[in-house]
């Protein structure tokens, strides 16, 4: 076993799922993102646009500082 292994194992139940979670989302997104021949991924730009009714109620600052409140608000 290593020593990894024998640190996770004295983590509580839900951390070492949260630990579990955390080395999944390294591969995906880390690991098997940056091999070589591996094709970078098309950016997806679906949201563009999604704000246009809000154009004459707010600047792009204004916006700005009103999506950081409501992040706020979140988490």
């Amino acid at each position: 076993m290593t020593a990894l292994e024998k640190l996770i194992q004295e983590l509580p139940v839900e951390l070492q799922r949260e630990v579990e979670d955390f080395a999944r989302f390294l591969l995906t997104t880390k690991v098997r993102s940056n091999q070589p021949g591996r094709k970078p991924e098309k950016l997806r730009l679906g949201w563009a646009g999604a704000l246009k009714d809000m154009r004459e109620q707010y600047t792009s600052v204004e916006l700005k500082h009103e999506i950081s409140g409501w992040r706020t608000l979140r988490a």
